[in-house]
């Protein structure tokens, strides 16, 4: 099974950009459906994005269109969210997690591996 560690939050000024990154262990990294998520302080978790197997399909909340965009590289066993134009309301906790479909990814169901979670505070 993958173990997942994500890296690269921290605090940003409303309209800076971050990089979250996910480093995952084990050889089976390019059979999974990866994805973002995050958990707003006093809120429950929300989809965020995620990237097909190979990398040729993405999905995003309309929330975060045109603003965040996923990638995924299977020789380096990672997954990085680059997050442009952040608001104040994109303030979360942000996991990274792994399943074998994209829509039950995407859909947040029958995860196979989660993240331990990195904030994000995003100042206005």
């Amino acid at each position: 099974q993958v173990q997942l560690v994500e890296s690269g939050g921290g605090l940003v000024q409303a309209g800076g950009s971050l990089r979250l990154s996910c480093a995952a262990s084990g050889r089976t990294f390019s059979s999974y459906t990866m994805g973002w998520f995050r958990q707003p302080p006093g809120k429950e978790r929300e989809f965020v994005a995620a990237i097909s197997r190979s990398g040729g399909r993405t999905y995003y909340a309309d929330s975060v269109k045109a603003r965040f965009t996923i990638s995924r590289d299977n020789a380096k066993n990672t997954v990085v969210l680059q997050m442009n134009s952040l608001k104040p309301e994109d303030t979360a906790v942000y996991y990274c997690a792994a399943g074998p479909y994209d829509m039950t990814v995407v859909a947040g169901e029958a995860l196979d591996a989660w993240g331990q979670g990195t904030l994000v505070t995003v100042s206005s």
